[in-house]
C-alpha cells in the first residue's frame, strides 16, 4: 500500500538538487539547526468492544494492545513528552449520540511517568462505540501548542460508527490548519474497510498507516514511531500563497508548507542579491482519490512576467506524491548598492478531483526556498532554463555535422569504386 510521509526539509531539498543536477551544500535550510522543542506524541487507542476479539496471537486484541503499550512505555526517549487517550472505553449503551462522545484522556500530554501510565493502560476494558473522528479532534487539542515535533498514533481494529463525521475529513482538517500534526495509523487484523480509511487519516496528515497480525509487531510499529518523534526535524513555517505575486508573501531560506486548490496557481516571493543562487523545490500530495494523468509546475517569473526558469513534473496515479525544483543564479553586478532582485515564484497543479470527492480543503503542498551563494559564471548554469544542457546540445550538433560529412565522403567513394568496377 502507497503511504506518504511528511516531507521533511532533507528530503525537499535532494528533490530539488536531483531536478538541477547539483547537490546542495550543508545547511541550506535555514531553520535546520534551530533548537527544537520538546517532542509531544499521544496515542490513541481504540476501547471498543470489538477488542475483545481473541485473533492476535491467541489472545484477545486488547491484551495485545496493553502489552505493547508498557514496552512503548519503558522505552519512551526522556526528551518526549507522551500522553494516552482512549475511544469507545467508557460508554456501554446502545444511545449513539452519547456513544459517539465517548472519548477522554487517560494520562494527560507531558512528561512521562512510567508506573502512573501502566496503572492506567491497565484498568481499560473493551467496552463500547468507535468515535474515531470526535477522539482526533480532542487528540489533536492535546497536543496544540508549541513549534516541537507533535504526533498522533491511533491504532484502531474497525472503521468509525459515528459518521457523517467522517475521520478522514477530520484528519484533511487538522493537516489544513498547518499546524505541522502528523497522524500514524495502525490497524489490528483490519478489514478491507477499515484498512481504506485508517490508510486515509495518515494520507491525509503526510503520516503511515501499518496493518498489524501479531503482538510484537504492534510493539515494534509503536515504538518506532514513538522514537521518530524524537528525531530532530525541521518543522514548516505554514504561509498562505497569493493568487498574484504582487500580493505573495515575502520568503526567506527555509521549509514552508501551505494549501493548494486543485488547478490552482499559487504565488510567492523571494529576494535574489546578486552574486547569489536561488535554489526552490515544491511537492504536491495528493491525500485523496484523484483522477490520473497530473502534473505540478514552478516557475521563476520576474515581476513584469518574463519567465526565468521552470521545473515541472507529471504522474500517472502511480504514486501520491509529485515533486519538481528549479535554480536561478544571480550574475554579480559592478555596483556594489546594486540592489536584489525580486523573483516570483508560482505553483500550479493540474490536479482533477474524481467523482464524489470533496476538493476542499486544497492539497498539502511543501516549498523548500534556498538562497546561497551562486556559482562563479552564474551564465554557464542557466540559459533559457536548459543550463548546461546547452553545451551538450551544441556538441550534438557538431558531432552529427561531422559524422553526415564523413558518412557522405565514404558513401560517394562506395559508389564510385562501384562504377569502376
Amino acid at each position: 500500500m502507497i503511504t506518504r510521509q511528511r516531507l521533511a526539509a532533507g528530503v525537499c531539498a535532494l528533490l530539488a538538487a536531483l531536478t538541477a543536477g547539483i547537490a546542495f551544500p550543508t545547511g541550506a535550510v535555514a531553520d535546520e539547526t534551530a533548537a527544537q522543542a520538546a517532542p509531544k506524541v499521544e496515542l490513541v487507542l481504540d476501547v471498543s468492544g470489538s477488542m475483545r476479539a481473541r485473533d492476535i496471537d491467541g489472545g484477545s486484541r486488547m491484551s495485545a494492545a496493553k502489552q505493547a503499550f508498557n514496552e512503548v512505555l519503558d522505552a519512551t526517549p526522556e526528551e518526549v513528552q507522551l500522553g494516552i487517550r482512549t475511544l469507545g472505553a467508557n460508554y456501554r449503551g446502545n444511545d449513539r449520540k452519547t456513544g459517539c462522545k465517548d472519548t477522554a484522556q487517560l494520562y494527560p500530554v507531558g512528561t512521562l511517568d512510567r508506573t502512573e501510565a501502566k496503572t492506567a493502560v491497565a484498568t481499560l476494558t473493551p467496552t463500547g462505540w468507535t468515535p474515531i473522528g470526535p477522539a482526533l479532534l480532542k487528540a489533536a487539542d492535546d497536543l496544540d501548542g508549541g513549534d516541537g515535533t507533535r504526533r498522533i498514533v491511533l491504532i484502531s481494529d474497525g472503521e468509525d460508527t459515528c459518521q457523517p463525521l467522517d475521520p478522514c475529513e477530520v484528519a484533511r482538517e487538522i493537516a489544513a490548519k498547518g499546524v505541522g500534526l502528523t497522524i500514524d495509523t495502525l490497524g489490528l487484523v483490519p478489514d478491507a474497510k477499515t484498512r481504506d480509511q485508517l490508510s486515509c487519516i495518515a494520507d491525509a496528515t503526510g503520516g503511515t498507516y501499518t496493518s498489524v497480525q501479531h503482538k510484537e509487531e504492534l510493539t515494534d510499529r509503536v515504538g518506532q514511531l514513538v522514537d521518530r518523534a524524537a528525531d530532530p526535524v525541521a518543522t514548516p513555517v505554514a504561509v498562505e500563497g497569493a493568487d498574484a505575486c504582487a500580493k505573495a508573501p515575502a520568503l526567506k531560506s527555509g521549509l514552508y508548507t501551505d494549501r493548494e486548490e486543485f488547478a490552482q496557481h499559487r504565488w510567492y516571493r523571494v529576494d535574489v542579491e546578486p552574486g547569489k543562487e536561488l535554489r526552490a523545490s515544491v511537492s504536491v500530495a495528493a491525500d485523496r482519490t484523484v483522477n490520473p494523468d497530473y502534473g505540478v509546475l514552478l516557475r521563476a517569473v520576474t515581476v513584469h512576467g518574463r519567465e526565468i526558469v521552470r521545473g515541472e513534473a507529471a504522474g500517472n496515479g502511480r504514486t501520491d506524491v509529485i515533486s519538481t525544483g528549479l535554480r536561478y543564479p544571480k550574475a554579480e553586478s559592478d555596483d556594489e548598492a546594486a540592489p536584489a532582485e525580486t523573483v516570483c515564484l508560482q505553483v500550479s497543479n493540474s490536479f482533477s478531483a474524481a467523482s464524489g470527492v470533496k476538493t476542499t480543503p486544497g492539497m498539502p503542498l511543501e516549498l523548500t526556498v534556498d538562497v546561497v551563494d551562486g556559482p562563479d559564471q552564474a551564465s554557464d548554469v542557466a540559459s533559457f532554463g536548459l543550463g548546461r544542457g546547452w553545451w551538450l546540445l551544441g556538441a550534438l550538433v557538431v558531432i552529427g555535422f561531422l559524422a553526415g560529412v564523413l558518412w557522405g565522403w565514404i558513401s560517394r567513394l562506395r559508389i564510385a569504386v562501384w562504377r569502376t568496377n
